[in-house]
């Protein structure tokens, strides 16, 4: 009676469709249909026809309250006379019964029923088994009604589009029937989807009162959780508006366009959207193309693990890189289609499909790097940009409980995993708790009373998304956790796109941990992104969560990450490191000379001693032809400069931070062999026999590429190459300066020549630009240090 009469007396302060983030044609916004109901929701139309209609409202809550309350005091029943034990044992009963009752009850419920049929970790398998059928075998309409409304809508007789028409409907769905047809036109096989007559009026009363509803349970919480921000009454209007929207099937078939168009520019060739019929497409028709094939529900684990990835990959293009994505992907909606040359999956049914802002793209972004590597301090001004939490909220509270809600989520395995795993944080045992429920319980009033966090609106709409596809992958996979499997895509998504939000994200993965330079990028963190966006991804803390500071075992090798980082894909990263080249040159260029010239000097034969002449200083003196002081052409006279004091002129010391940063390079190179890791270290300086055998082949191949150039010098400077190297391999590999390249080194030559090799040409122009940049940068600081002996 209480619910009633707020049915009854509560106005609805819900937000319009033009706020919402469901993707609305608004072309006929303010029209309506025969009924009187609106063609694009409106809330206020809606409650204008419904408070004309009498007491079909309080009929409707009589309606769900004779349909469910028995449900209800049987469960209520066996709890009480035998436990859960008892629950367990009715259970299949229970859920057939479930089952039953959905469907009195009409589409609206039946779509709930829909979203929960793919939560193997919230339902037991006997809920699950009976909700499955709601999927696509909801209790039709006669075919005779379905074939009037088809005519109805064409304005022509069946037989005069259709050269063959299937009698029984293909699948039944809580809006809708769909039939396999021909086209009399093209011979085509199509797919006719035929609203269930009556449907708009029954969902329209559903939703409002069911939106009344939450205005009573907001009222409710606004009272005795004053500090809670979250729009309930906004939550349920954003599902409202994309339940109602789906009602419009020339809505859909602009969506399916639009998709089409979406995964097309993405470069998205394994997943197939339907084409669309426009001519013989309305409001309460859709015909599009026949996809023969099965649902995913009906592939086997491994298949289906496989084609979720496909389907993964395709939703995180639609919702982080285009904005637009399908809201409702469940196992219905997936076809693999028996024609694999179509394309792996086929998404159907775009009834209901959302549109994301940039700044919540970006912020999606950052909050799933920042979860992956539990920064949950970073976190919190994600979730401020996602107006998940206010810009006042008191972090020193937010960040200990964020750790204890997510962490759990973040590892996998859907609810009941997540169960386990507060059961764990908290210290309960099976038989209830010991000692952790007043900690648990403190906890969710601080959150209650203390934290005023609130859920967007289109969170309702993301949120059924995510509920349908992580479900779906959890039932071939229960470890499976999708903010983990996100990273990959995420990790590209950072690798190639410039925009000033996407560089701030990529700068605080790669920059200002350990092992690196104060505001350069750390070695490690940069493989380590590099091999996430190949799908190696490093965990820590049990393999759960992203270590961004570890290179993973059997990762993608240097010359590939080479060939990747010139590719148009890396375009983004690949602006910021050429200014970190110069870094990484300069640092291995100084290390290298201070090891070399040492060694060098001490190997130079004495000279000889000679009467009346004075002995040679010490230290040594190197005569240098530099400029003359006052500038001017042409050279000096050769002047004598102390050779530890040029040293420190051209190689000042490494700093501290420095030699670790070369350390970490040196890491990096060392799964190419000994000699390439000696190489980059500078050891091999001193050893330039030794030197030349890794570094010349490598050069050649370059050279080799270039061509003889303008000036023809390419020639000339291939032949002086091979003219070393013929020297050099003639050397007797006894010779401990000349010992032979390590088998690892020879390998890894011999792949860096073929990566060289298999560039194309775009790929070796921008190699080369970045080594013509590098080297004169190199050459101006050469220059800028001598000025000092000058």
């Amino acid at each position: 009676e209480e619910v009633s009469r707020s049915v009854r007396s509560n106005g609805v302060e819900a937000p319009d469709a033009d706020s919402s983030f469901v993707s609305i044609d608004d072309a006929r916004a303010g029209l309506v249909d025969n009924e009187g109901l609106p063609l694009v929701y409106d809330k206020k139309a809606i409650q204008q026809y419904w408070d004309g209609q009498g007491g079909a409202l309080q009929q409707r809550w009589v309606e769900f309250i004779g349909v469910s309350v028995p449900f209800l005091t049987k469960v209520a029943t066996l709890l009480v006379s035998g436990g859960t034990e008892a629950l367990e044992a009715s259970s299949g009963e229970l859920a057939k019964d479930a089952r039953s009752r959905i469907e009195k009850l009409g589409p609206t419920y039946i779509k709930m029923g829909q979203m929960m049929s793919v939560r193997p970790d919230v339902l037991p398998q006997a809920a699950l088994d009976q909700l499955i059928v709601l999927q696509d075998n909801v209790e039709g309409f006669p075919t005779e009604t379905a074939i009037e409304m088809i005519e109805s809508e064409l304005g022509q007789r069946l037989d005069d589009v259709f050269d063959e028409f299937d009698m029984e409907p293909a699948a039944a769905a809580s809006l809708a029937q769909v039939y396999r047809a021909r086209l009399r036109e093209t011979q085509e096989w199509v797919a006719v989807k035929v609203q269930r007559p009556g449907v708009q009026a029954l969902v329209s009363k559903d939703l409002y009162v069911l939106r009344r509803a939450a205005e009573v349970y907001q009222g409710i919480v606004t009272r005795f959780a004053p500090q809670q921000r979250t729009d309930y009454v906004a939550l349920l209007n954003e599902w409202a508006v994309g339940f109602y929207t789906e009602l419009d099937f020339e809505n859909e078939a602009a969506n399916m366009r639009k998709m089409g168009e979406v995964l097309r520019e993405a470069n998205v060739t394994d997943v197939m959207v339907p084409s669309v019929y426009g001519q013989y497409t309305t409001r309460k028709l859709l015909v599009s193309q026949w996809i023969d094939g099965k649902k995913l529900s009906q592939c086997p684990p491994d298949e289906v693990r496989e084609l979720i990835a496909v389907g993964q990959e395709c939703f995180l293009v639609q919702l982080l890189q285009a904005g637009f994505f399908h809201s409702d992907p469940h196992p219905g909606n997936l076809i693999r289609p028996n024609d694999q040359s179509l394309a792996r999956l086929a998404l159907i049914d775009f009834g209901l499909v959302a549109q994301v802002r940039q700044e919540d793209m970006d912020a999606m972004v950052s909050s799933i790097i920042h979860l992956a590597n539990k920064d949950y301090v970073a976190l919190v001004d994600d979730f401020i940009n996602l107006k998940i939490l206010p810009a006042d909220c008191n972090r020193a509270k937010v960040v200990p409980l964020m750790d204890k809600a997510l962490s759990p989520y973040v590892k996998g395995g859907g609810a009941k995993r997540y169960e386990e795993e507060l059961k764990q944080l908290y210290g309960f045992d099976d038989q209830g708790a010991v000692g952790g429920f007043q900690a648990m319980t403190q906890d969710m009033l601080t959150v209650l009373n203390e934290i005023p966090f609130s859920i967007p609106p289109y969170f309702a709409l993301l949120a059924r998304a995510v509920v349908t596809l992580e479900g779906l992958a959890l039932s071939a996979d229960p470890d499976y956790g999708l903010v983990i499997e996100a990273y990959p895509f995420v990790a590209r998504k950072l690798l190639s796109e410039d925009r000033p939000e996407l560089q701030q994200a990529l700068q605080q993965v790669l920059y200002g941990s350990a092992g690196g330079i104060k505001g350069g990028v750390t070695p490690a963190r940069l493989s380590a992104l590099l091999n996430s966006a190949a799908g190696i991804v490093a965990k820590k803390e049990g393999a759960v969560f992203v270590d961004l500071d570890a290179v993973p075992e059997g990762g993608i090798s240097l010359p590939e990450a080479a060939r990747f980082l010139l590719s148009p894909k890396a375009s983004s990263i690949r602006q910021l490191l050429a200014e970190e080249l110069d870094t990484v040159a300069d640092v291995l260029l100084r290390q290298g000379l201070r090891k070399a010239v040492p060694s060098i000097a001490a190997a130079l034969p004495s000279p000889p001693t000679l009467p009346f002449v004075p002995p040679p200083p010490d230290p040594m003196t190197l005569p240098l032809p530099l400029p003359p002081r006052g500038g001017g052409g042409g050279l000096s006279l050769p002047r004598f400069v102390p050779a530890a004091e040029m040293l420190d002129v051209l190689a000042p010391p490494l700093t501290r931070e420095e030699e670790l940063y070369a350390l970490s390079l040196v890491d990096l190179t060392k799964s190419l062999g000994d000699d390439v890791a000696a190489l980059v270290a500078g050891d091999l300086a001193a050893q330039p026999i030794l030197a030349s055998r890794v570094a010349l082949p490598l050069l050649a191949t370059v050279v080799e590429a270039e061509g003889d150039g303008e000036r023809g010098s390419g020639a000339l400077l291939r032949t002086l190459i091979a003219a070393g190297k013929s020297a050099v391999d003639a050397l007797p590999a006894a010779s401990g300066a000349a010992r032979a390249v390590d088998e690892r080194t020879a390998l890894a030559i011999a792949e860096a020549q073929h990566v060289y090799s298999a560039l194309d040409e775009s790929e070796q122009h921008e190699l080369q630009g970045l080594v013509s940049k590098l080297a004169s940068k190199l050459r101006l600081r050469l220059e800028e240090r001598l000025e000092a002996i000058l």
